[in-house]
């Protein structure tokens, strides 16, 4: 199982079908068949082989889906490049990944420039669009020109790739010491989007709109899913929520996953109520767990089905989907908020355990929280170079997960906190996500996070951060906290609100909560009490 053989399925079954729209730019499956053949030999010409590293610094469009299977086919071993991240953080990333060669987005021209500058092992610089003269350096190529020059025939010394060889290496943001590269082979990722296909029901008559970043997993398993089976591909450069609401009415989208974030920016968009949603089908979120009441304005504002997926980079990605089970189908709509609303249970090839410490499994009952562990064919081999932190964690083949949750007598999960994230005060333990529920239950919340903070009586103190709505500027503080008290015991309640106009965010458009979080703790011995 490979890769390229979702490509060789749509350029057998649908070569004229529009396959992707970037902007002013349409190709079919043919004409995109075309390009890649010809980014494929142009790699292999500089000398890339099975095995090489191959970087990619841009924003989403049509290219980045290009060089995902111009390398996969090559089987050149593709590294996604945030591009938020710092110099420094590109620079350790590259080198332990032993890149031999950088694509390049012009718009990343300047940071790539002093990236370039320093001490480097990388052997080709590509360019796309229309890099600055200041930017580009003698003996640097253009993408362009090797994606459309040439016969448009795939090389035919392409290697056979197993399902065992690496296809990515995508790396963590190093917020928490050094990046780890998660290994991602053709067999994980290739299975992971079998696995979309079947449970997402996935066809041609589908088209996806690629809203969130493709240097993360949330919605590069896409590229290879909807290819396979022959849907349309929509790119935006980077999410902006009026955008992406034009592009839903104007290309007739039918599904795409967001981080919970982004949904809720479409959800409060000034524009909202100017475009038709009729072609949505369904809306996925991943990344991040989701409030019911996100997910219940969900489906009445666009009318369509919403699935929460869960998983990790380091899954493929996906372990587990908020579809309901046979016996809870036909319930009242309260009951199918709640249901859509969780974690879920485990999607196709993948076994999901909640365990106590002792490894047991936790009791179906709702309450009882434990570490959320799997295995399965998408779970990764390891960190690349790193196996200490591999044997931390995947253990006799399971991977521990680092998320705290319960189960239900249906066997439908539900993340409660990240381990990382848990508070403890006075003994007690709070879960973030409890608390942040509750909160995006209040009319003036536009959005919010959950934290701890030292405190000198209880050891850690709640507090949350929140972006209130137009309209709420005479809310308080107080009242928020009040509003917590009367729906969760007072222990959990925020001791203290901190106003956004916006929360920090990750690249991949999370909310960062680390960020929040340690500005309180800054001179502290330990980030915990």
């Amino acid at each position: 199982m490979n890769l390229w053989l979702s490509l060789t399925k749509a350029l057998s079954v649908w070569p004229d079908r529009e396959a992707l729209v970037d902007g002013s730019k349409r190709f079919t499956y043919k004409q995109f068949g075309q390009r890649v053949a010809n980014l494929a030999r142009a790699l292999d010409e500089l000398g890339l082989k099975k095995g090489s590293v191959a970087a990619i610094w841009s924003c989403n469009g049509h290219q980045y889906m290009e060089v995902y299977y111009a390398c996969a086919i090559s089987g050149i071993v593709l590294v996604p490049l945030n591009y938020r991240l710092s110099v420094a953080e590109i620079e350790s990333i590259l080198a332990d990944a032993d890149a031999e060669v950088l694509i390049a987005h012009a718009g990343m021209g300047s940071v790539v420039s002093e990236y370039l500058a320093g001490s480097h092992k990388l052997k080709h610089v590509v360019w796309m669009d229309d890099a600055q003269d200041n930017c580009k350096k003698p003996g640097d190529l253009d993408y362009e020109t090797l994606a459309s020059t040439g016969s448009g025939v795939f090389p035919e010394n392409l290697p056979w790739m197993k399902a065992d060889d690496l296809a990515h290496l995508y790396y963590t943001s190093g917020t928490t010491g050094r990046p780890k590269g998660v290994m991602l082979s053709h067999g994980n990722v290739a299975f992971n989007a079998l696995g979309a296909i079947a449970e997402l029901h996935l066809s041609d008559t589908d088209t996806w709109i690629h809203a969130a970043p493709l240097f993360h997993l949330a919605d590069a398993w896409s590229i290879f899913a909807m290819t396979w089976v022959g849907a349309k591909h929509v790119f935006v450069p980077q999410f902006q929520s009026t955008a992406v609401l034009q592009l839903i009415e104007q290309e007739a989208v039918t599904t795409t996953v967001l981080v919970p974030t982004m949904l809720n920016a479409l959800l409060f968009d000034a524009r909202l109520s100017e475009f038709s949603y009729k072609s949505l089908r369904l809306i996925l979120t991943g990344g991040a767990p989701i409030a019911p009441e996100t997910v219940k304005k969900t489906v009445n504002v666009f009318g369509c089905e919403y699935i929460q997926l869960y998983g990790m980079t380091e899954t493929s990605p996906f372990l587990t989907l908020s579809v309901p089970s046979f016996n809870q189908r036909n319930t009242d709509e309260h009951e199918a908020i709640d249901c859509r609303s969780r974690t879920g249970r485990p999607y196709i090839g993948a076994e999901v355990r909640v365990v106590r410490p002792d490894g047991a499994d936790v009791a179906c009952n709702n309450v009882e929280v434990g570490e959320i562990i799997a295995r399965g064919p998408t779970i990764t081999a390891g960190y690349w170079k790193q196996p200490q932190a591999t044997a931390e964690t995947i253990r006799n083949g399971w991977i521990y997960t680092g998320d705290l949750a319960v189960m239900d007598e249906h066997g439908s999960i539900n993340i409660v906190d990240r381990k990382k994230d848990m508070i403890i005060s006075g003994g007690e333990n709070v879960y973030s996500t409890e608390v942040e529920y509750v909160l995006y239950e209040h009319p003036c919340v536009r959005e919010c996070a959950v934290f701890s903070v030292p405190d000198e009586r209880w050891g850690e103190a709640v507090q949350a951060a929140v972006v209130k709505r137009i309209g709420f500027e005479a809310v308080t503080e107080r009242d928020i906290i009040d509003f917590v008290r009367e729906r969760l015991a007072h222990y959990k309640a925020p001791q203290a609100i901190e106003f956004y106009g916006e929360l920090p965010k990750t690249g991949s458009g999370k909310i960062y909560k680390k960020g929040l979080r340690e500005k309180h703790w800054a001179g502290c011995v330990k980030q915990v009490n």
